[in-house]
């Protein structure tokens, strides 16, 4: 039952200050969405910000890259103190290298799929990192709308995961709210990211209704 704040939608004027008030209000990690303007239509941030959440929080750091040619900037990002970095199977030529190479650097390694890519092409990977992420949006901005097709994904990833005995999370990130939460979880995943659902309203009581999706078995 994880719950990963993006800080894509943020205040960045203050952000020590959200970071922290987001982690005191029940938050398990700090979710940082790396966009470089290539692979997707949209620039963000970069190692230095990632350096900076982890000088605010103990949270652990959930970074998400979503950049063309990852493999030059794991030890970037590994060095600012991300603790898992997810790369998107679309945008590694060499994923299973890829892969290894986060996790010879140190960091948990996580592969992410959009949503018109199908499960099958990460499959030869599963047994090999320690969370897929699932986008239920288009990648490239936040407050966009939950596509439901992504569902189907989330159960076929969690079948998947149980018929081999295999151990990662799967996380699901965009258009995230109480209703959709409640979608996802029921079809398997364990990690929710959560930006302006969880920013532009109350941080403690958004964050438990999006546990509450996890329910008294989970």
């Amino acid at each position: 039952m994880i719950i990963a704040p993006s800080i894509l939608s943020a205040d960045f004027g203050h952000l020590a200050q959200e970071v922290n008030a987001v982690c005191e209000a029940g938050a398990d990690w700090i979710h940082v969405d790396v966009m470089d303007g290539r692979f997707v239509p949209n620039i963000t941030i970069g190692p230095l910000v990632v350096e900076a959440v982890s000088r605010t929080t103990d949270c652990f750091i959930d970074t998400h890259l979503m950049i063309v040619e990852p493999e030059k900037f794991v030890d970037a990002f590994t060095d600012a103190g991300s603790d898992l970095i997810t790369v998107h199977a679309e945008a590694c030529v060499h994923l299973h290298r890829n892969i290894g190479q986060i996790k010879d650097a140190g960091p948990k390694a996580g592969v992410s799929l959009n949503p018109a890519t199908p499960v099958a092409s990460i499959v030869e990977v599963l047994d090999m990192v320690d969370l897929v992420l699932i986008m239920s949006v288009n990648p490239g901005f936040g407050g966009q709308a939950f596509i439901p097709s992504v569902v189907g994904k989330i159960r076929e990833l969690d079948r998947l995961r149980e018929e081999n005995g295999l151990d990662f999370d799967i996380q699901v990130d965009g258009g995230i709210n109480a209703d959709t939460a409640k979608m996802v979880v029921d079809a398997g995943a364990d990690a929710l990211v959560a930006g302006s659902y969880v920013f532009r309203g109350n941080y403690a009581e958004q964050i438990a209704k999006l546990k509450e999706a996890f329910g008294p078995s989970r």
